[in-house]
């Protein structure tokens, strides 16, 4: 971008906006933002509705809703820290770690927000590609740790490719990484997790590690994606600084209050959850007998390798009234959404994956 009106960092004016996905017409069934399918419950749109206070500032402390939140994890309330949606979270704890001549390290494919998050933070993001699964190669982002290393994330599920990181994968990694490095364990879609050997962060810390940070959100499997708000749970003093990098007063009353009336509908809400994952897993190998080589999917969505064929494969099902996610280059994230999209996404797989290669793999 060469025509702005004011001086900015070179790498700025040359970083793409965060894209997020497409949205749908009236007609169509979006799947592209790994949203939750069901309606608010109405106990939760009730608690919202009841907030109403839009003249006060919220307690930006969000007492109530980090003390639930430490109870469940075992950890002291100052151990918890909510903001406006996990993301948010991520760049405060970039922009605290990482400034120029540092390193911030993920696996690649993975979150599209991660290289953001270097160069904002004036950074440099180094990328370990994924396995041949779709997953993190653990050893090999050991490998690529650094004395510039400031900080690594590990998203598991990986988004948009599915697969997890194992518990003892992971706690085998943290023991290659110095501990003065901190280890974002990146869970948004833990709720939709069935396999038992996969990371819980909830274990992660309690069991000593004070340079892990473990995120979650209340955007997915508790369907609260447009009032943004997710959270954190580590060392204290680790919250604390990326307290001081956050905008102030971020997480609405409105937000908070749907955050707790939906821990208190929890039974209902995984019910909804399990359903979801098993429409995954139906899913997967529908489109495995269609002929795509479709990675493990643990979370509520599911990763087709197109390679090349990315975006002409998400075309074919944005004819179909299909809005998925596209990756030029890598493949196509589907999001769980409906139960009547299930047949169509399946026909529309049969038609393109006759032309898919092997060879197009994440």
């Amino acid at each position: 971008m060469t025509d702005l009106p004011v001086r900015v960092r070179p790498e700025i004016a040359a970083l793409p906006p965060y894209r997020q996905g497409k949205q749908a017409g009236a007609e169509a069934f979006k799947l592209s933002s790994n949203e939750n399918p069901f309606e608010p419950l109405p106990g939760v749109v009730q608690a919202v509705q009841a907030a109403v206070s839009f003249n006060r500032y919220p307690d930006a402390t969000t007492p109530r809703l980090r003390a639930r939140l430490a109870e469940r994890f075992g950890v002291a309330d100052d151990a918890v820290h909510v903001a406006a949606g996990s993301v948010s979270i991520l760049y405060q704890l970039a922009q605290a770690t990482s400034g120029p001549g540092d390193e911030i390290l993920f696996s690649w494919r993975s979150f599209e927000a991660y290289p953001g998050l270097a160069v904002v933070a004036g950074a440099t993001a180094v990328t370990v590609p994924n396995d041949a699964d779709g997953g993190h190669d653990l050893d090999a982002m050991a490998d690529a740790v650094t004395e510039r290393t400031r900080l690594v994330i590990v998203c598991s599920p990986n988004n948009p490719t599915g697969p997890v990181v194992t518990q003892d994968g992971f706690e085998a990694f943290l023991a290659r990484v110095p501990q003065d490095v901190l280890v974002i364990l990146d869970e948004a879609y833990a709720e939709f997790v069935t396999d038992p050997d996969a990371v819980d962060g909830a274990l992660v810390v309690t069991s000593g590690h004070p340079n892990v940070v473990v995120l979650r959100t209340f955007s997915k499997a508790y369907g609260l994606a447009g009032l943004r708000i997710g959270y954190a749970v580590g060392d204290p003093r680790v919250l604390a600084i990326a307290r001081t990098t956050g905008i102030p007063l971020s997480v609405t009353a409105q937000a908070e209050e749907a955050a707790l009336a939906s821990l208190d509908a929890e039974d209902e809400l995984r019910v909804r959850v399990a359903e979801i994952a098993e429409r995954r897993d139906a899913l997967v190998a529908r489109l495995r007998e269609t002929g795509w080589d479709v990675p493990d999917a643990q979370g509520n969505f599911v990763w087709l390798p197109a390679g090349d064929r990315a975006l002409e494969v998400a075309a074919a099902f944005e004819e179909a009234g299909l809005i998925v996610r596209p990756f030029a280059g890598d493949g196509v994230r589907i999001s769980i959404g409906e139960h009547e999209s299930i047949a169509e996404v399946v026909a529309v797989a049969q038609r393109t994956a006759a032309h898919t290669s092997s060879s197009s793999s994440p």
